[in-house]
Order: C-alpha cells, then structure tokens, then sequence
C-alpha cells in the first residue's frame, strides 16, 4: 500500500537529524551511510520540516525547505534539506546547537506533482484536504504547502488554495485566474514523536 515503508521513513528521520546535528555543531555535510537501503537511491522528491515540541502547531515551525521535484536521490535530497531547513529558512534565523535537543524533526516524502486540470472555478473539487499537497504558480511567482499543513490550521479546499497563492506571494483568489497553474501532489510522512524518540507515520487525518 505505501511506497515508503515505515523502516525506511526512519531511516530518513534519522539521516535528517543527524545532518542537521553535524552541520549545526561543526559545520560538516555528512555522505550518505554505507547501509542506505538501495530503494532511498531512487531521484524523489523530500521536504525536512523542523518543529518546535509541546508548542501548537500554529506556532511550532522552525525550519522547512526541501525539493519539491525528483531531481536528486531521496537520500542525498534529505541530507540537503535537512541541513538547509536548519540554516537557510529565510523566516527563520539559523538553528542554534542548543536549540537542538528542544526540536522535533520530520520528513515528507513526495510524490511527483500533477496538474489540476479544467476550469479553475472547478479547483476545489479537484482536490482534497488530509491527501494533497498544492503547488501554486503564476509568471515568476511560485508557493508550495504540504498536505499537513491544511489539516493543522483546519482549513478547506478553498481556503488551502487561497493559502497557497499568499504563499506564493500572490492574491489570495489568484487560483481562479487561469493563466495560474495548480498542481496537486501527495506525501507520505514520517516524524519524532518527541526530540530523538521514536519515528512514526504521520497520520493525516
């Protein structure tokens, strides 16, 4: 039923935090293990988001940046976002080490996006919140949202598609616009139950 099993998901969330641990604290890219499963060599897209644990999550993000396109192996796209989710978040001021033991790390795991065809008024039907993420763009402007993200701040399929053209640095109705492009994608997740415990599957709804 899953692409990515749940051995491989932590596996993932471990790689992520111990990238993000050698970076911070000594500046070190770490390679990829010797033990990658051969399947994490295979070009998928990846998104490392770092939160802040026992803090709602509205308040909670501290980092999140990834590849939304396959261009690099999932193992080596983790070390990469990991890192630049820790240090190169442009809300955000670089992790410090001793904020490292207060962070939970998560990993999504992306499919490759598609397109949401046919009229734009149609949009909403077209996709559904708790499964898709959203990529939104428009001449030079471009926004991304995971699929949690709509869950955690209870939104529907019209507010989840205005979110996404503010994210984008775009009006919040620019997805009626037809010369906007809407691409749907799905994730499979997996995160710390709490700062270096246990890997889970994230459940989205």
């Amino acid at each position: 039923m899953y692409r990515i099993k749940d051995e491989w998901g932590e596996f993932l969330v471990r790689l992520a935090r111990k990238a993000i641990e050698e970076y911070v604290r000594n500046g070190r890219v770490i390679e990829p293990p010797e033990d990658t499963p051969p399947e994490l060599w295979e070009k998928m897209g990846v998104f490392v988001t770092l939160n802040r644990y026992n803090v709602p999550p509205q308040m909670a993000l501290r980092g999140c940046i990834g590849f939304p396109l396959p261009i690099y192996p999932l193992v080596e796209a983790t070390i990469k976002a990991a890192i630049h989710a820790a240090v190169e978040d442009p809300r955000f001021p670089p992790v410090r080490p001793e904020e490292l033991d207060e962070l939970t790390v998560e990993v999504s795991v992306l499919t490759p996006p598609e397109p949401v065809e046919g009229p734009p008024e149609e949009r909403p039907r077209k996709i559904k919140v708790g499964r898709d993420g959203l990529i939104i763009e428009n001449g030079i402007y471009s926004g991304l949202l995971l699929p949690q993200v709509p869950i955690e701040w209870g939104w529907d399929e019209e507010e989840f598609l205005a979110q996404t053209c503010w994210k984008a640095g775009l009006p919040p109705d620019c997805w009626l616009d037809p010369d906007t492009k809407v691409y749907r994608f799905t994730a499979e997740i997996f995160e710390e139950e709490y700062p270096r415990g246990p890997v889970r599957r994230k459940p989205l709804v």
